[in-house]
Formats: C-alpha cells, sequence, structure tokens
C-alpha cells in the first residue's frame, strides 16, 4: 500500500466546512495559471518584467519566434487581461497590465531556484 494515502477516509467536518464555503473565490484564477502555464507566453511575460514594455518585432527575436506566433501569444495576454498594448505609426508596444503577475513569476523564479538549490545538496 501506498504511504501517501490516508488508510482510513477521515475528514475535519470543521475544517472541510470552512474551506468550502470559500472554495468558489478561486474561480477562474486557473486562466491566468493556464496562460503562465505555455512556456513561450511565460517567456513573453518574463522579458516584459525586464523591459517593461517591448514591441512585437522584439519580442519575437527575444523568445526566437516569428512576428506572427509573438503576436497570437502576445494577443493571447491581452484578452487575459495580463498585458496591454498600445500602437506608435506602424509599431505595437506590449507591457503588463499590472505587477501582480510581475510578483507571481518573480515568486516562481524563486521557488524554481531554491527548489534547483535544494536539489544540489
Amino acid at each position: 500500500m501506498a504511504n501517501d494515502v490516508c488508510e482510513v477516509f477521515s475528514i475535519n467536518a470543521e475544517k472541510v466546512g470552512a474551506v468550502r464555503q470559500r472554495i468558489h473565490e478561486i474561480s477562474g484564477v486557473e486562466q491566468l495559471f493556464k496562460a503562465l502555464a505555455d512556456a513561450t507566453r511565460l517567456k513573453i511575460t518574463y522579458a516584459l518584467m525586464l523591459e517593461k514594455e517591448l514591441c512585437v518585432c522584439d519580442v519575437a527575436t527575444i523568445i526566437g519566434c516569428t512576428v506572427a506566433t509573438a503576436s497570437h501569444h502576445l494577443r493571447m495576454l491581452r484578452d487575459m487581461g495580463i498585458a496591454k498594448h498600445r500602437k506608435e505609426g506602424k509599431l505595437v508596444f506590449y507591457s503588463l497590465k499590472d505587477d501582480h503577475v510581475e510578483q507571481l513569476v518573480a515568486l516562481a523564479l524563486v521557488h524554481a531556484k531554491e527548489g534547483e538549490e535544494d536539489d544540489g545538496k
């Protein structure tokens, strides 16, 4: 038998009741994680963290893809409320909509680096 599973089914009714009353609060948050779960969109988000604003051509060059691919992913980030854009002449510039996503990615970076350090011990 696996040692990571309860051997008997027993719940803490107070804890379960309290959490069940609030579990709906997380609804919709999965879309943010879904957006950032894509490696290309995460790289774009990170690039926008580092430079605050980039044109589509810059993003494409940074992540090594076509302008069409970069534009597609940037549009998805915009539609998901993560990024915003502005047009300047023939160029379109993107930036992060607010600092919440930046904080989330920065925290994920710290977590990943700590995991690497733990693996190296």
